[in-house]
Parts: structure tokens; C-alpha cells; sequence
């Protein structure tokens, strides 16, 4: 059992200082994940990936959700920084249609070949729209975007076969790009 999973039995035992533990455990991982996100972002983006990190962070821990292990831990913040991205990007665009200079939030590369990038919330209604498809296939392209797990890992967190989570990813990278217009 890896240092991750072992303090989130201690968080779920009601033990205070294992959140602050968790956090010290995982902020280079996250840190890590948010930081792709905004590899293609313009310089002066007006939300930084740490600010990401400790967004989401924040709003787990609100949530008081327990989590199992490691890669369901992951699984969670990815979630939670796709909501906070999309929050922003909404945000942003509200104040665009407003007067005032916005900034268009992307993730590159998502699923537009050739490094095109994808409008965020483009990105999040077309995984709205795969959830509502299939809710499986859905899982797995945002564990990918957002918490950068492998398909191994992907398995394991949703408790499938690791061949079925690759050719679930192949059907909703086409449900994406046809959604995308890619």
C-alpha cells in the first residue's frame, strides 16, 4: 500500500493532520497535472496552475469525500480541476459578452489531431454529451484529459479490463472529434 493510500486511511479515521499530510503527499503530482493543462496557454493567463491545484484541493476537501485509494484520489482532482477550469472559462466568457478583454481558456491537444486546440468548454459539453452516450467512455476520456492517468491506471480506478478501457478510449476519441468538428 503506497504512502498516498495509507494516509487516506488515517483521513478517513478522522485523524486532523492527515489532510494537510495529503496535500504535502500529492501538491508536486497535481501540480504536475495542472501544469499540462496550461502548457499551450498565452503568457498572463489569469489562472495559474498552482491556483488550479489549490482550487481544486480545496473544494475535495470540501466535499469530505472519502476516497479509496491513490488513483481514485487522482481520479477525484481531476474532476475537481475540470470544474474549476470550466468555472473560470465561463467566467471569462461572461465577461467577454460583457465589454471586457476575456481570455479564451483551451486544452490543446485534447482531441483535435495535429495539436489544434479545443475551446475548454467545447471540450466539457462534448464530454457532457459522451457521458450522456456512454457514462463509461466518458470516465475514461476525462481521467486522460484532466488527471493525465494511463489506461492502466484507468482500469484500475474504474474496475474494468485494461483492454476494455482501450477500446472504449478509441470510440469516444471519435464521439469527441465528430463533437468537436475534428
Amino acid at each position: 500500500m503506497g504512502d498516498v493510500t495509507q494516509v487516506l486511511e488515517r483521513l478517513r479515521g478522522g485523524e486532523p493532520a492527515a489532510a494537510g499530510q495529503l496535500f504535502d503527499l500529492c501538491y508536486a503530482e497535481l501540480r504536475g497535472l495542472a501544469g499540462a493543462v496550461f502548457r499551450s496557454q498565452p503568457k498572463g493567463h489569469t489562472l495559474a496552475p498552482t491556483a488550479l491545484v489549490h482550487e481544486a484541493y480545496l473544494k475535495m476537501v470540501g466535499s469530505e469525500g472519502e476516497w479509496k485509494d491513490r488513483v481514485h484520489f487522482f481520479a477525484v482532482a481531476a474532476r475537481a480541476m475540470r470544474q474549476v477550469l470550466i468555472n473560470h472559462a465561463r467566467d471569462k466568457a461572461a465577461l467577454k459578452r460583457g465589454g471586457t478583454g476575456g481570455m479564451r481558456v483551451t486544452l490543446s491537444g485534447a482531441v483535435t489531431p495535429g495539436g489544434r486546440e479545443a475551446d475548454l468548454v467545447a471540450v466539457h459539453e462534448a464530454l457532457e454529451e459522451l457521458r450522456k452516450l456512454d457514462e463509461r467512455q466518458g470516465k475514461i476520456a476525462e481521467l486522460r484529459f484532466f488527471a493525465g492517468l494511463e489506461n492502466k491506471e484507468i482500469a484500475e480506478a474504474l474496475g474494468v479490463s485494461l483492454r476494455t478501457v482501450e477500446l472504449d478510449w478509441k470510440m469516444a476519441k471519435e464521439t469527441l472529434a465528430k463533437h468537436l468538428g475534428g
